[in-house]
């Protein structure tokens, strides 16, 4: 889940890291004699430990439980999963707001990466086939979410996979269905972020179908960033002792692939949809400080 220095487009790098974007915000700036809302008290630890513990019994209950929805039909079963989705979100403690509308038929849903947490708060709304490195099919019971979830599965560290990637999305998108992308390609704080990746959006000009950004947003910022080499534990206690950890999805204006004479035309008209709202966001961050990081210490993590 390392960065790796091996040049790919589905495996570019981002300079955040946790211990300079994603520490505990309201660590970030004590107050003295004030203890801060998230701090480690008796009664935040309580917290912490409850909703860690219901955020991963939903998980592992959602896991045992997904067999047994293969016998249903797909509509239920797409609804089942969505509402999975929304009560492992909420049993982690995060609060969400949705902003704007869905869009219809087939789409490629693209959005900027911060955190794990991106993967429900999307498929909640804009239920999809997921594109995720082919390590993710090993992960502990995520793996097995993910599978089962019908995710296309991708070798990020070489280019001949990419065309086979490209089809087989572009079949989905053929279908009817939606494919949802990571077009970064790596996980940003939330303060700035990475290139939007060309190769993904050719699926949808092959398709014929429209584009739909969406921009996520956590506050506080850092968060619920899994950056770098944050161990997920590192992120999940994060998140769980922050005292209300809350995400914004925006879902902006689906884009007609056809309007647009190239892929590298769409995936820029995309990125600034997604980006629209950065003049907003918290201005000090490593990205002004450091923008020649080696891409060893930089952030690859992605399942896109």
């Amino acid at each position: 889940m390392n960065g790796t220095t091996a040049p790919s487009p589905w495996l570019p790098t981002a300079p955040c890291t946790p211990g300079r974007c994603a520490a505990h915000p309201e660590a970030a700036h004590p107050v003295p004699g004030h203890r801060p809302p998230g701090a480690a008290d008796a009664a935040g630890s309580v917290r912490a430990v409850a909703r860690l513990t219901a955020g991963l019994a939903t998980v592992v209950l959602g896991v045992l439980l997904a067999p047994a929805t293969g016998l249903l039909p797909a509509a239920v079963r797409i609804a089942l999963v969505r509402h999975w989705l929304r009560a492992v979100v909420r049993a982690f403690g995060v609060h969400v707001r949705y902003e704007g509308e869905p869009g219809g038929g087939p789409l490629l849903v693209v959005a900027n990466h911060v955190s794990w947490l991106d993967i429900p708060l999307i498929a909640t709304v804009l239920p999809g086939r997921m594109v995720a490195k082919s390590e993710v099919r090993r992960w502990p019971v995520l793996g097995t979410v993910a599978a089962l979830g019908g995710t296309l599965f991708i070798d990020r560290d070489g280019l001949r996979a990419l065309p086979g990637t490209v089809r087989s999305m572009t079949g989905v998108l053929a279908g009817g269905g939606r494919v949802i992308v990571f077009p970064e390609g790596s996980t940003w704080c939330g303060r700035a972020g990475g290139r939007f990746r060309p190769a993904a959006f050719q699926a949808a000009l092959d398709a014929g179908c429209a584009v739909q950004p969406v921009r996520i947003d956590y506050r506080p910022t850092g968060a619920a960033a899994y950056v770098g080499d944050d161990p997920l534990g590192s992120s999940l206690w994060r998140v769980v002792t922050t005292r209300r950890p809350t995400a914004v999805v925006r879902l902006r204006e689906p884009l007609p692939a056809a309007r647009h004479p190239d892929r590298r035309v769409l995936a820029a008209a995309a990125q600034r949809a997604v980006a629209s709202d950065s003049a907003n966001l918290p201005p000090l961050s490593v990205h002004q400080r450091s923008r020649s990081r080696p891409a060893s210490a930089s952030s690859a993590r992605t399942p896109a």
